[in-house]
């Protein structure tokens, strides 16, 4: 009887780590990201991102101007929409492995600095 009841609590303890693990962050390659975007910081033509490798899966954009002017961030086809000095915007996709490049669609606005690179892993 001690050996029977000494696995079910064994079992339990596992089950119980496992949850925990997942409830809380443990390590997946299709988990939900958030990437914070900067946009018109250090300079009004740079557009600065948290983290410049993530893992696939569903990325969340959470895009702030902090410039001047207007701005705005496209990736992967996606794109918000006109962005005010101080306004920000939520932008939501699912990216596969590669590399994918992001930009401000205004014009002159990439051809200035605002553009760069995403590596998805």
């Amino acid at each position: 009887m001690f050996r029977k009841g000494s696995a079910v609590v064994a079992s339990i303890a596992i089950v119980s780590l496992a949850a925990a693990v997942s409830a809380f962050g443990g390590n997946s390659s299709t988990g939900a990201t958030t990437v914070a975007v900067t946009l018109g910081k250090p300079g009004e033509f740079n557009i600065t991102v948290s983290k410049k490798a993530i893992a696939k899966g569903v990325t969340t954009f959470k895009v702030t101007n902090k410039g001047g002017i207007s701005h705005d961030f496209k990736i992967a086809g996606k794109k918000t929409p006109s962005l005010k000095t101080g306004k920000t915007a939520t932008l939501k996709a699912t990216l596969k492995k590669g590399k994918y490049q992001f930009l401000c669609t205004f014009p002159g606005h990439a051809a200035g600095g605002m553009k760069g690179t995403l590596t998805v892993k």
